[in-house]
């Protein structure tokens, strides 16, 4: 039997519970408060916050960013069991989409060093290691 199809729009209020618990179970948060990261996303691009859906059910997510110079994929991820079926491709695949659709030139994202299974799913992908270190630097508390 085939997987279901993925319908990917944008985040509604009514999505925070399911969507904080995707990312939990993706193993996404680490430090930040996500209530803060979604009201944050809101004020920017929310259209931008892509959720996938199958039968209803909040199963993928992904923020995009661009700031007129690079693209960010943030908190993309897939309900555990249902990953291997398509639908991280094809959220990123929209990402993509959305942002050539802007005249965006590169995407960017990061992935703890840690974690082999998705630094191999974004090179199928098309994704290359940039010769970078990459820095943050908190400008409020979470």
């Amino acid at each position: 039997m085939p997987p279901a199809t993925l319908k990917i729009r944008p985040y509604r209020p009514a999505d925070e519970a399911a969507v904080i618990a995707l990312w939990r179970g993706c193993d996404l948060l680490r430090w930040s408060d996500p209530k803060k990261d979604i009201a944050r996303k809101l004020k920017v691009n929310p259209e931008w916050f892509l959720v996938g859906e199958v039968d209803g059910q909040v199963m993928a997510t992904c923020m995009v960013g661009y700031e007129g110079h690079r693209a960010w994929i943030n908190l993309l991820g897939v309900a555990p069991a249902h990953q291997r079926r398509g639908y991280g491709k094809a959220l990123l695949a929209e990402a993509e989409r959305l942002m050539r659709g802007v005249g965006c030139a590169k995407i960017n994202l990061m992935v703890r060093t840690s974690n082999a299974g998705v630094i191999a799913f974004y090179e199928r992908l098309g994704f290359k290691q940039d010769d970078v270190v990459g820095l943050g630097k908190r400008l409020e508390p979470n």
